[in-house]
């Protein structure tokens, strides 16, 4: 009988496209920027205005709400640069606005345009040029006013010189931006948004006038914010603070030895009974919306000064832990850091992801707030009070009463490092691979919310073992009865009351044998504990491979640098070399295993959940039936030709992708 199956399509040579200026942007605009309205590619070219004047240029912003729908931001600071790029052969006003990857912030040597900013991807207004219909950027600078106009991306009037006349700004530069509609799924921007966002520039810029005009209602709104933060922070509160706003700042001096000079952070925190808290922070003027290392150092340095308080003082009951969610629960802050070097997480910068912040943030807020609460003794009291409620409320919360089945209590695997905690929320497992490796990771953990399972050798491939012969297998008994839950299948409803962790955590090797291990203990679950993946608490550690040691450069102190793989190792030399550090002063160390990681790097790298990547486990767009049917041709004994077949047909184009 013929095969009524249509042909597969042809992967030869000629099905490799290469996507090159700013097509890649216009082909998944998702990947660049927010798509639910133009209000970030806009905040793209208010960010590059706020860089002027975070470097110390410019003391005026103007954004114009023009009747046709277009945005227009003017500021005084230098001047976009408008002559020849040495090494390209264009004008750097064009590679500005039309080639990703190209702006005056990486440049962070001594001399450097610009030492702190927040657009540090590269790719910030070209984006917005890419899904705008038209945009016009003129720049006055040097006597001189250069003009240049593009469309969708690309040059329709090229660079344009003129003498600035007698009404021309000395210096500065104005881009109007008309964003294209067909990108967006509204093309209107939301108004509290912006007006939120310019005013939070002119708090985090204190002295810097910020305006906002409407042509079509012909209102002005305007900011400068004398008082900063704490003048800020009092007018948004929503309920009366508790004590008097703690606030500061404070930056690293030439000579330090762990920051660059000028990285620091200034902060307002304010504590209060009842209300929503006010939670904002910003790095270099960059607003992150999802919060990042920053917001954790913060936390950790308001923890460790009060829990420090507090045991000076004996003021904790007998019985009472505290944890950072209960001095958290009920502060509303604004906190603005300096970064010289930020990494974020994902193009539209939501997140900061340097590990360095959260040190550098806890380094300055914790000695300040001691000190703070030390000169204020009875308004630390109160706050003491407060925390201390918080954790006794938890406490309550995660005491569950469980009634005994029969007489049989099932004991707990010996090899297991239990945490102290019983709160499901917070208690953590780590299922790690070898004795040593367990070893560092007792050491290195969070006493309080982590535990640790050794698993000695390889995991049984359990896919074709049938559930009442599980037990047999020894690691396997030991996960189930350390987790709290019976082996069951997909159809199953079973009894997750017994579960003991919020998160199980697979943590192996980052080479070939760990990925082999991984692969086993995903089956495990898949297969025999499928409703603890659908309740999202199936967890893969991510140890680094590699360790990258860089010397200390202009501004830079030395620092150090962890890579998943190879990529991201390479990645990381490419931004060395970059800052101007040669390949010999460049130390590479390989991690063999994690038993060779020292309990502090396996902590901070793989372990600490405000610096970790920890990826959750989930079917995603598959679904049950055809995740299923694929694992059986992965994981399946009698499956060897299948398997052939799958690496035969999509092995030499790495195209194969299992979402799990």
């Amino acid at each position: 009988m013929a095969s009524t199956a249509s042909p597969l399509p042809s992967y030869s040579e000629g099905s490799i496209r290469v996507l090159k200026g700013l097509e890649p942007v216009k082909q998944r605009p998702g990947m660049y920027t927010r798509t639910d309205n133009p209000l970030h590619i806009v905040q793209e070219v208010i960010d590059n205005a706020a860089d002027e004047a975070l470097a110390g240029f410019g003391k005026k912003i103007k954004v114009i709400q023009h009747e046709d729908g277009s945005i227009s931001v003017e500021d005084d600071g230098r001047g976009i640069p408008f002559g020849m790029h040495p090494e390209e052969n264009a004008p750097v006003m064009e590679l500005v606005f039309s080639r990703l990857h190209a702006g005056g912030k990486f440049d962070k040597g001594q001399g450097g345009a610009y030492s702190f900013s927040g657009g540090l991807h590269g790719v910030g207004v070209s984006v917005t040029n890419a899904l705008s219909s038209r945009l016009e950027v003129s720049s006055y600078r040097d006597g001189q006013v250069a003009r240049m106009v593009f469309s969708h991306g690309e040059v329709i009037e090229p660079l344009q010189l003129r003498a600035a006349a007698s009404g021309d700004r000395r210096q500065g530069s104005t881009v109007r931006v008309w964003p294209e509609s067909r990108y967006f799924e509204s093309a209107q921007l939301p108004q509290s948004d912006l007006i939120h966002l310019l005013r939070s520039k002119a708090v985090l810029m204190a002295g810097v006038s910020v305006s906002l005009y409407n042509e079509k209602t012909r209102d002005t709104l305007g900011w400068q914010f004398k008082g900063g933060l704490a003048d800020y922070l009092s007018q948004t509160l929503t309920a009366d603070p508790l004590i008097p706003l703690f606030h500061g700042e404070q930056y690293a001096e030439d000579g330090s030895e762990q920051f660059a000079e000028g990285e620091g952070v200034a902060w307002c925190v304010a504590f209060t009974e009842e209300g929503s808290p006010v939670r904002e922070s910003y790095v270099n003027l960059i607003p992150t919306h999802s919060g990042g290392t920053h917001d954790s150092g913060l936390r950790d340095g308001l923890f460790q000064a009060i829990k420090s308080f507090v045991e000076l003082h004996a003021l904790l009951p007998k019985g009472v832990k505290l944890m950072p969610e209960d001095v958290f629960a009920r502060a509303s802050y604004v906190l603005s850091a300096k970064v010289l070097d930020p990494q974020f997480q994902g193009q539209i910068k939501e997140k900061l992801n340097s590990r360095d912040a959260l040190k550098l943030v806890s380094g300055f807020v914790r000695p300040a707030f001691e000190l703070w609460l030390h000169e204020h003794l009875e308004d630390g009291r109160k706050l003491a009070e407060l925390v201390i409620r918080a954790a006794q409320s938890r406490q309550r919360a995660g005491q569950k009463v469980e009634k005994r089945k029969g007489s049989g209590v099932a004991v707990l695997p010996g090899k297991l490092t239990d945490c102290e905690s019983r709160d499901l929320g917070l208690n953590e497992v780590f299922l790690v691979e070898g004795d040593s490796a367990g070893g560092s990771a007792k050491m290195g953990r969070d006493k309080e919310t982590q535990a640790v399972l050794p698993l000695r050798g390889k995991v049984l491939n359990t896919w074709e073992v049938d559930r009442d012969r599980l037990f047999a297998n020894t690691e396997i008994h030991d996960i189930s009865v350390a987790i709290g839950v019976d082996p069951h299948g997909p159809g199953d409803q079973p009894d997750l009351s017994g579960l003991r962790y919020g998160k199980i955590c697979i943590l192996s090797d980052a080479d070939v044998d760990g990925s082999h291990i991984q692969v086993l203990l995903l089956t495990l679950f898949f297969r025999h504990f499928p409703a603890l993946i659908d309740a999202g608490h199936v967890h893969i550690a991510q140890p680094p491979l590699f360790r990258v040691d860089a010397p200390a450069r202009g501004k830079k102190p030395a620092s150090k640098h962890y890579a998943l793989d190879e990529a991201e190792m390479q990645s990381i030399l490419e931004k060395l070399r970059k800052d101007g550090v040669a390949d010999s002063r460049i130390s590479i160390s390989r991690f063999k295993g994690l038993g060779e990681m020292s309990a502090e790097q396996l902590w901070e790298t793989t372990l600490n959940p405000d610096t970790r990547r920890l990826l959750q486990v989930h079917l995603g767009t598959w679904g049950l039936e055809q995740t299923q049917q694929l694992m059986g041709k992965l994981m399946g004994k009698g499956e060897a030709a299948a398997r052939r077949e799958l690496m035969e047909l999509h092995g030499s184009a790495f195209a194969l992708e299992l979402d799990i």
